[in-house]
């Protein structure tokens, strides 16, 4: 126990002294929300990996699709390696780096504001993402305070608490600078904790070889199949596909494609350096992607040989439990190394949750400032003095409502309504439905209308609220993936059929491509 609060006490005081270090960069805007856009590949592509990945990954995900598809859920992870990272990188990397410089653009509501000239979208985008957000870091409190408890024995409340009040420290003092070179320390951690926890937990089972024979001899049941009938399917759970490989490729298409229309996520390429440092992050992050979340559901897959979980109050099986109850029997030293494992993942990925809806309520509700493209003239400029104390004005506001967003997502923590998976299916569902067809098309095609993001609004969060308020007919993770994709052929036809934007201004917005 010495050892376990001495690490984790070590690791939360370097998390607040990095926060101190960069509080001097935190005083504009630019340098609060986006480091000054002057954050380098190492950084940047740490920064995105482990704000992708979570407990509730690590501890949620990794639980249930594991004890769901057993071996196969390692191909979860390589999809988000493969598809959430590398394309990721390729295809949003430089686009959204150059076009969000040049119409000056700082969050995603932002760039749906100014892209299809369209305070409204801009408005209601930030709506959403505040909304929706919410869930998501709900989700990443109840998994590490899950770990906190198997490991250091404290109560569930106590834990989320203490997590949400030292994120929220060190995200004020230093802003994005800071939850960036916290996030390379955390990233390091994570690295050297799930390769260590892996060979932990197989040496435990008789090395790699007997696990995977222990796991073959297991029958499929109807229920382990998302409820197939896979009676015969003796072995699935060591097989390449799986026992419900349909079911599967809902996962991977949620927790892969989804990175690419969260505000979180894109953010990240705001803020990198220039075109080479987005290369150099392209390799970094696929390679941090390829061995977290590959390692994460590659663990989770051997859940059925630690023993059946326990069973909630409604009779269905705590999904949440299994890979705590994998962890529970190593040596100390290595609980410890756990605890400092999930908590890296987890304080990065709420500091960027919590930044970016700081961010976004601030500068896309409260301050709407109407900008003009380069080569407009601006109207009502204000001289430098009243700008800086505007700026600073921004930056206070934001870190009051960092403590807002904290407090509303520790009400739903304190008393979360379902799985860790079925949060983030809700959350990533209806923000990525909504947003990732416009955004992404918006970088690449001219003739993306205005009616077409709308539409696609409607289409992402009315999917995933009605399939909500139904009692979801549609599993949440399968009805995330079916808004993401579907948005493309929403915003397709209603730009075929609404009214064109202005052919002059979609010009000066490409003009940063040439």
């Amino acid at each position: 126990m010495f050892i376990k609060i001495l690490l984790t006490i070590v690791f939360l005081v370097v998390m607040v002294g990095v926060g101190l270090y960069s509080r001097k960069q935190a005083s504009s805007v630019d340098g609060f929300v986006l480091g000054g856009r002057a954050v380098g590949p190492w950084l940047t592509a740490f920064a995105f990996g482990t704000s992708y990945f979570s407990a509730v990954v690590f501890v949620g995900y990794a639980g249930q699709f594991g004890w769901k598809y057993g071996l196969s859920s390692t191909w979860i992870g390589v999809g988000n390696a493969v598809i959430g990272s590398l394309l990721a990188w390729i295809l949003l990397g430089r686009r959204t780096k150059l076009m969000t410089q040049h119409i000056e653009s700082r969050t995603m509501p932002d760039f749906f504001g100014t892209r299809y000239n369209s305070q409204g979208l801009r408005v209601v985008a930030s709506v959403i993402a505040f909304v929706f957000l919410i869930p998501y870091t709900a989700g990443v409190y109840k998994g590490i305070s899950t770990l906190f408890e198997m490991g250091f024995g404290i109560p569930y409340e106590y834990c989320v608490i203490i997590m949400a009040i030292l994120t929220a420290v060190y995200v004020i003092l230093g802003g994005y600078k800071a939850t960036a070179m916290n996030d390379f320390i955390q990233g390091i951690i994570m690295l050297f904790g799930i390769i260590t926890v892996i060979a932990a937990v197989l040496n435990a089972q008789g090395g790699l070889t007997a696990a995977v024979e222990k796991l073959a001899s297991l029958p499929a049941d109807g229920a382990a199949a998302g409820g197939a009938a896979a009676a015969e399917a003796n072995g699935g759970f060591a097989s390449l596909w799986g026992p419900d490989p349909w079911n599967l490729l809902g996962v991977v298409v949620l927790t892969s494609l989804g990175t690419w229309g969260l505000p979180q996520m894109v953010g990240k390429f705001y803020s990198i350096t220039d075109e080479k440092a987005i290369h150099r992050g392209t390799v970094i992050s696929t390679l941090f992607a390829f061995i977290v979340a590959g390692g994460c559901y590659f663990l989770g897959g051997f859940g059925r040989l630690f023993g059946t979980p326990p069973t909630l109050p409604n009779g269905r099986l705590d999904f949440d439990s299994i890979v705590p109850s994998m962890l529970v029997t190593l040596p100390d030293i290595l609980i410890a190394l756990v605890v400092l494992l999930v908590l890296s993942a987890s304080m990065s990925t709420l500091a960027s949750l919590v930044l970016t809806s700081s961010s976004t309520m601030t500068l896309d509700l409260i301050y709407r400032d109407k900008k003009s493209l380069p080569g407009e003239v601006e109207e009502g400029t204000i001289d430098d003095v009243v700008a800086e104390k505007v700026e600073r004005r921004k930056v206070v506001v934001m870190r009051v409502l960092i403590v807002f967003f904290i407090v509303i997502s520790l009400m739903i923590a304190l008393n979360p309504p379902t799985f860790i998976a079925q949060l983030m299916g809700i959350s990533w569902g209806a923000l990525a439905g909504a947003f990732l067809a416009p955004f992404m098309l918006g970088l690449y095609w001219r003739g993306v209308t205005t009616a077409s993001v709308w539409a696609c609004f409607i289409w992402g969060v009315g999917l995933t609220v009605i399939n909500m308020l139904a009692g979801n007919p549609i599993n949440p993770i399968n009805c995330g993936a079916i808004a993401m994709v579907g948005g493309f052929v929403v915003v397709w036809i209603v730009s075929l059929l609404s009214p064109k934007m202005s052919s002059e201004r979609v010009n000066q917005i490409f003009e940063c491509y040439k």
